[in-house]
């Protein structure tokens, strides 16, 4: 299992209307749900040292991300501020917010993956642990 997911979300530049990618899996983490049980980790504990999770640098994830989602290398920005640590069964997973930055969503290259852009209301039947990251990543993407 990779110990990095990505959450990716779109911010019109207009209207500031706030969309998340939700894949055919039903998750929003991309590319592989988080398993059941997951918690997230509270952010003020510090990252033990000993902690020997392996996780992709963010750089190679944008680019697979790229690769996958049909995108240039461009129209993703990996958001540098956002932290977000989830324990799980098999380690701990680091969680990255990622901005698709083009003027209206990619909605051609979405459909070809089976996925699906969707508002807040929409993520009601996430897990618990989603719907935390999304409230984080809400704030964090309101805030600025």
């Amino acid at each position: 299992m990779n110990g990095s997911r990505l959450i990716f979300y779109h911010k019109h530049r207009a209207s500031a209307r706030l969309c998340f990618l939700k894949f055919d899996s039903g998750s929003v983490c991309a590319f592989e749900p988080l398993p059941v049980l997951s918690q997230l980790i509270d952010s003020a504990i510090r990252i033990d040292e000993e902690d020997d999770t392996v996780v992709m640098h963010p750089a190679q994830l944008k680019q697979n991300a790229c690769k996958r989602l049909g995108l240039d290398i461009e129209a993703l920005k990996i958001e540098g501020d956002y932290h977000a640590r989830v324990d799980t069964k098999d380690g701990t997973v680091q969680v990255y917010l990622t901005e698709l930055i083009t003027m209206d969503p990619p909605f051609e290259q979405i459909e070809k993956i089976n996925a699906q852009f969707i508002d807040l209301p929409q993520a009601r039947d996430l897990s618990d642990v989603e719907l935390e990251l999304l409230r984080k990543a809400y704030e964090h993407v309101m805030t600025g």
